[in-house]
């Protein structure tokens, strides 16, 4: 017994180590966000409506691409783990092809798109041209944005958490010096002439971009001379032996992200529905949300490098501890935040926004979400487990159920026949939430998520 408690000791330094970086990494991106909300809050309720009313569609995109990388993370996380570093390296060589791809790809998409997204997200008319120029500027950088996303999951593959923290942090630093001379016009601030260019709205997207562009030059660069990971001297052409599991794991969670995404589109197009007051109060409570579930995610990285790491050694003990262990950390991290979530919410809101309503409404919201963080954190680390061991198909089912059976019909129904406000829809989420935590615990509990317990593993 004594023995047991001492390997879980040392596999909770472990799940740390890993996942220590990335929270920090999301901090330091939350953090950010939380200034660039306040920074375009500052310039009136229509700003940040603007900025908010793609906020999805952003989500839409991020996570397809993120989803591409989910391939390599299942792929290079077992090779690494039974020490085929040849394949490591192949796959990180492949990883190269897909962010030209996908980088290509979505920069002309969405660069074409901008123009009518604003309309299709049911934006109030009088801000529609403001956020089509947002979300154009701020997609112009794809290519390195697809760098940034796939090769920052490639370097977690290997247990390497800290270079995507550096480059995020480099972003962020980019980011925010940027928007302080970008957004606003010149100004004096205690006594000191400050110039700025005044471009408002405009000025934080070029900021961002500019960014995203700094953060996907820095890691490009770390990968190509990486130890482990380092393309050189390798094709990227297409390699069928690599891009073949790593896109029968990689398919099914990009149309999960993709399903779930466009349901949070058509949830936030129903928000939009409801008015300025409505959206701004939305946009700022998931802003503010979002720092919440840092540990989440952060652990949820862990959980699938250590996961997969375990398939490639094929050592099923390793595997259950390590499951049990990051489940434990999460729902007493979850909890945590949750409570502060609680306690904090009406401060929060009142960080980025002036209007009571707007700080009365998103606090009620926030409170409502912040009791079902707990459980949906178990269901976070128990997907990521499932990622990491290439199990992507259940997590795609779960989650398309969830989001269209009960987040969208239900905000539908309240909205439409009840004259439900965002209050309700909210309540939708919650419940879409939760239905995911039964579906993952009872998975978890069955053991069939672990390819290692199965017949022909044993």
């Amino acid at each position: 017994m004594i023995g047991s408690k001492k390997i879980q000791w040392s596999m909770l330094g472990v799940i740390f180590t890993l996942a220590g970086p990335t929270i920090f990494e999301q901090f330091m991106q939350t953090a950010v966000q939380y200034i660039d909300t306040a920074m375009v809050g500052s310039l009136g309720t229509s700003a940040t409506a603007a900025v908010g009313a793609t906020t999805t569609v952003n989500w839409l995109i991020g996570s397809t691409v993120s989803a591409i990388g989910v391939g390599f993370l299942a792929y290079i996380a077992k090779k690494h783990g039974s020490g085929e570093l040849h394949d490591v390296r192949r796959a990180s060589a492949q990883s190269v092809l897909a962010v030209l791809v996908s980088g290509i790809f979505f920069t002309v998409l969405t660069l074409s798109m901008s123009p009518v997204v604003p309309t299709l997200m049911q934006v109030d008319e009088p801000i529609r041209e403001l956020a089509s120029r947002y979300f154009f500027i701020l997609y112009t950088p794809m290519l390195p944005r697809a760098a940034t996303i796939i090769f920052g999951t490639v370097l977690r593959a290997v247990g390497d958490t800290k270079t995507p923290m550096k480059a995020g942090i480099a972003v962020n630093i980019v980011n925010v010096v940027l928007n302080f001379f970008f957004i606003y016009p010149t100004r004096k601030i205690w006594k000191l002439t400050v110039p700025g260019l005044g471009l408002g709205v405009e000025g934080a997207a070029i900021a961002s971009a500019v960014g995203f562009t700094v953060g996907g030059i820095i890691i490009t660069a770390v990968l190509w001379n990486h130890p482990l990971l380092s393309p050189k001297k390798i094709s990227i052409k297409p390699d069928k032996e690599i891009l073949k599991p790593c896109l029968k794991v990689a398919f099914p969670n990009m149309l999960q992200r993709f399903g779930t995404c466009l349901g949070y589109v058509a949830f936030a197009s129903m928000i939009n529905s409801l008015g300025e007051v409505a959206t701004a109060a939305h946009t700022i409570a998931n802003t503010v949300e979002s720092a919440f579930y840092i540990p989440g995610y952060g652990m949820q990285t862990a959980a699938a490098t250590l996961a997969g790491n375990a398939l490639g050694a094929k050592d099923n003990k390793k595997m259950k501890e390590f499951a049990r262990m990051t489940v434990f950390s999460e729902v007493v991290l979850m909890i945590i935040s949750g409570g502060l979530l609680f306690i904090f919410a009406p401060f929060m809101m009142d960080i980025f926004s002036d209007s009571k309503e707007v700080i009365e409404l998103g606090s009620v919201v926030l409170r409502m979400v912040a009791v079902s963080e707990p459980f949906y954190g178990v269901s976070i680390i128990i997907e990521g487990m499932m990622q990491g061991v290439g199990r992507t198909v259940k997590p795609f089912i779960y989650n398309i159920i969830g989001m269209w059976g009960i987040r969208i019909l239900g905000t539908f129904i309240f909205i439409q026949f009840f004259a439900g406000g965002l209050v309700s829809a909210w309540g939708c989420m919650i419940a879409h939430n939760m239905f995911l935590f039964i579906l993952y615990f009872i998975h978890w509990i069955s053991g069939k998520w672990n390819p290692l317990n199965s017949k022909k593993a044993a």
